[in-house]
């Protein structure tokens, strides 16, 4: 099995994957549900808030659902993901200890990689399938179709300024599994507890490969 097959599995479950701030873990089943029932289970928790954590552990009973942890960035990010429940690990860029860690635990890991030479560097690690971060500041679309040409083997999950107007033009490339989107979990609809209306955004962005 490669480094990033479970990871390449559990990306290839919806065209976008929630990428989460969530400050009060009360709400945070309830969001998981909604996102769920909206057709996106795997969902990315970034580890930006006091939250994070205890969100993490109501998601993770969540039926249907596959929560990760979002922001890892050190080898006490990565454990505490795990001990919470966290699924797999999603990183802004990657490190040699970080990746031991990850190996460590045994968290499936989206590494970020902004360009060639990196994707290259995790690509000799084992490392396939990776997020392309920041997606927008990077370039976009056509940066990430250019680096997909001589490193067709390996495949993206972009993320960083992806939106309902822009996340077509990435999921069209071929060496795009996927995308991590906020939008779908706006923060004034989760503080008001609208989670049909999350629901119907999830379910909106889980079509755009149709």
């Amino acid at each position: 099995m490669s480094k990033t097959q479970r990871t390449r599995e559990i990306c290839a479950l919806a065209p976008i994957v929630p990428v989460l701030v969530v400050d009060n873990a009360a709400q945070a089943r309830s969001l998981a549900e909604a996102l769920v029932a909206g057709g996106l289970p795997a969902l990315e928790v970034t580890l930006r808030t006091p939250a994070a954590l205890d969100a993490i552990r109501a998601m993770a009973d969540v039926p249907g659902g596959v929560v990760g942890a979002g922001t890892l960035v050190t080898p006490e990010d990565v454990r505490a993901a795990k001990e919470a429940g966290a699924q797999f690990g999603v990183s802004p860029g990657a490190t040699d200890i970080l990746i031991a860690a990850c190996e460590a635990e045994g968290l499936p890991l989206l590494p970020g990689a902004a360009t060639a030479s990196e994707a290259m560097r995790l690509l000799e690690k084992g490392y396939d399938m990776l997020k392309f971060f920041p997606a927008e500041a990077s370039g976009g679309a056509p940066a990430l179709k250019a680096i997909g040409a001589p490193l067709p083997q390996i495949k993206f999950c972009p993320t960083g300024g992806v939106s309902p107007e822009n996340a077509k033009d990435y999921l069209s490339l071929s060496n795009v599994v996927c995308a991590g989107g906020s939008w779908v979990a706006p923060k004034k609809m989760v503080i008001d507890g609208d989670w049909a209306g999350i629901e119907n955004l999830a379910r909106a962005a889980s079509k755009l490969m149709d």
